[in-house]
């Protein structure tokens, strides 16, 4: 006779999210039973995904009506589960008019989650998705580990508020249990999440990437931001909560670090040949400064300019034994897997993944991502080549008092007009000629005008990762009006606001 063996049974609050939805694959593929909690069981068209993610699954997908600030909803839905995986928080694209609208729900919820966990009394453990913004508050040139917290949350935006302030909750709650109710309690901080998604759903985590393929807005913030892949956090949820050393502790999931720009040369090598025009300029700060009076969004783009915080992921690797994949690669799936899921429209030109291999472009060369700058981020081929010809015209300044050798051995009229703006060799034409030795009368007037525009890049200060205010000025003028921050304007926030880029 077969030996009955007990099957655990998994509650995921928020089961249709973008990280949510990895883990219920995740859990079902390993042989858990699944409880996922939706806002509404009407919505068919937002949850329809989870019921295909493991088609063998060895037991069906349960689903189940729970809402965050609903504390009954929660009794049932935990009733008959060994462990909770605590997902679901509000998680908006624009910044709310009232913070309240995404603290509260995000405290209560959890709240609520533990209060029906503690009167079940059978739960073993909870682990609840906070944030890398509750380690950090806002993103800044420093490295930070699980000890740390936010220094000023009266400064904090509503969102890494909305985080910390849950996970606080949490923690106060099952330290003051009585005995026979504690539970034990682990919480995971995923920093910016990317990968595949796995369903048609958009999110918050999603918007950057999407952006980013429709070329919106097409010069990029100078923005550091560390990421991790979403399978990867799936995997540190179910870690946290079989791992014995994960019980009572933080962990931050962190792949590494990218730049704005860095990720769209990644796109922009995979897809460009695809029919999509993927930025990769970086904007002046002057502009972001500019449009902040009229644009709400830009005010989480300002504090974090050009800033890198680093996230100490030991405990990531060493005791949930996750070690993450590469961010670039995660990238390029992501933005495949919003193609496929029809969020990003498909160009004429679209392979597909493992498709035919790129056609080269007019230069007869097929592009590629390029290679980190001394500041770290990965600049357009374009910019790149400006910037050596500005710094060969530099150099060619620099040796402007060695050039008096013999015309016919040196071709000085070529290098003393490179020195000069190209608007003011225009003007004087027939200056150069005249500084050229009798000798060689022929030859200035052929190289003079052919060579001196080619060395000026007109658009070296609008690609320079390096330069800000003091060289803003130096940018097209024609630019400032199509320099639009990267936040969009709100777009219905139905749905957004109960995603956490991990959530429902």
């Amino acid at each position: 006779m077969a030996e009955n063996v007990e099957v655990e049974r998994v509650l995921v609050t928020g089961a249709s999210g973008y990280i949510a939805s990895h883990i219920v694959q995740q859990l079902q593929e390993a042989g858990y039973a699944v409880r996922g909690t939706v806002r509404s069981l009407t919505n068919e068209a937002r949850f329809q995904h989870l019921k295909e993610l493991c088609p063998d699954a060895a037991h069906e997908l349960e689903l189940v009506g729970a809402e965050l600030e609903n504390e009954e909803s929660w009794k049932s839905a935990v009733d008959g589960c060994t462990y909770v995986l605590h997902t679901a928080s509000p998680f908006p694209l624009a910044l709310p008019n009232d913070e309240n609208t995404v603290i509260k729900p995000a405290v209560e919820g959890v709240t609520n989650v533990l209060k029906a966990v503690a009167a079940n009394g059978k739960v073993k453990r909870v682990v609840v998705t906070s944030a890398g913004l509750a380690i950090c508050g806002s993103l800044s040139n420093k490295e930070y580990s699980e000890k740390d917290w936010p220094d000023d949350m009266d400064g904090l935006l509503p969102y890494p508020k909305s985080k910390t302030l849950a996970e606080k909750a949490a923690w106060d709650f099952v330290e003051n249990l009585k005995e026979e109710e504690k539970f034990e309690l682990a919480v995971v901080h995923p920093v910016g999440v990317c990968g595949p998604i796995l369903s048609k759903n958009e999110s918050t985590s999603t918007e950057i990437v999407k952006r980013l393929m429709l070329r919106n807005p097409f010069l990029l913030p100078k923005v550091n931001l560390p990421l991790v892949d979403v399978r990867d956090v799936a995997a540190g949820h179910i870690a946290a909560m079989k791992c014995p050393e994960a019980a009572g502790n933080r962990h931050i999931l962190c792949g590494g670090n990218i730049w704005w720009n860095e990720m769209g040369a990644t796109l922009r090598a995979e897809f460009k040949s695809q029919g999509y025009n993927v930025p990769t300029k970086l904007t002046p700060k002057i502009f972001i400064r500019m449009a902040s009076p009229f644009m709400k969004e830009t005010k989480m783009i300002l504090p974090i300019w050009n800033k890198v915080s680093k996230f100490d992921n030991t405990r990531m690797k060493d005791v949930l034994k996750i070690e993450p994949r590469d961010l670039k690669t995660s990238l390029i799936e992501m933005a495949y897997s919003m193609i496929e899921a029809g969020i990003v429209k498909k160009s004429p030109k679209y392979r597909g993944p493992g498709g035919a291999e790129p056609v080269a472009n007019g230069d007869g060369e097929v592009p590629t991502a390029n290679g980190p700058t001394t500041e770290g981020e990965d600049k357009p081929e374009e910019t790149k080549t400006e910037e050596v010809k500005s710094d060969e015209k530099e150099e060619g300044a620099k040796e402007e008092p060695k050039s008096e050798e013999p015309a016919a051995d040196t071709g000085a009229p070529a290098e003393k007009t490179e020195d000069k703006p190209a608007d003011e060799a225009a003007e004087k034409p027939a200056e150069t000629p005249a500084e050229a030795p009798a000798e060689t009368p022929a030859e200035a007037p052929k190289e003079t005008p052919a060579e001196t525009p080619a060395e000026t890049p007109a658009e070296t200060p609008a690609e320079t990762p390096a330069e800000d205010t003091e060289k803003a000025k130096e940018a097209p003028a024609e630019k400032t009006e199509d320099a639009e921050p990267v936040a969009e304007e709100s777009k219905e926030t139905a749905d957004s606001t109960g995603e956490t880029g991990a959530t429902e």
